[in-house]
């Protein structure tokens, strides 16, 4: 087992299959949290293992910040397309309650830069489509 991990928690150390590193000033680091608990692997800093996990890692940042910069462009225009179709429908069809939950819920996706809180989701979609209430003629 590795000395403490810095949380209290002890971690078992795996030893790197391409540089079989252990601790030391010049090498790196990883912990991992997992089904078993804590593992840790040092890595050197010519380790071919821990450069192919540092190039996916950029490559996994950028994407996700280019897919955030195109969302960002297109989610206005969209959502403005979505509201103008859900003004433009009947109110009396059957889909009503289900345009006017999914424009409200678009709505706050476009009012928050995080994910919408469960909250919020149960508060629309309670008022879009409310409990049954009993049958009093029902009562036995």
């Amino acid at each position: 087992m590795a000395e403490n991990s810095g949380a209290g928690r002890r971690a078992e150390r795996i030893y790197c299959d391409d540089c079989q590193a252990g601790p030391g000033p010049d090498n790196s680091r990883t912990l991992t949290s997992g089904p078993k608990g804590l593992t840790e692997t040092w890595h050197s800093p010519d380790c071919p293992q821990e450069a192919i996990t540092m190039i996916l890692r950029e490559d996994s940042a950028r994407r996700a910040k280019e897919q955030d910069a195109w969302a960002k462009e297109h989610f206005p225009a969209a959502h403005l397309r979505l509201t103008t179709t859900g003004q433009a429908l009947d109110a009396d069809t059957a889909s009503a309650p289900f345009i006017q939950a999914l424009t409200e819920l678009v709505q706050a996706q476009a009012d928050t830069t995080g994910f919408v809180p469960l909250h919020t989701w149960a508060t629309i979609l309670e008022r879009h489509f409310p409990p049954a209430q009993p049958d009093p003629r029902q009562d036995g």
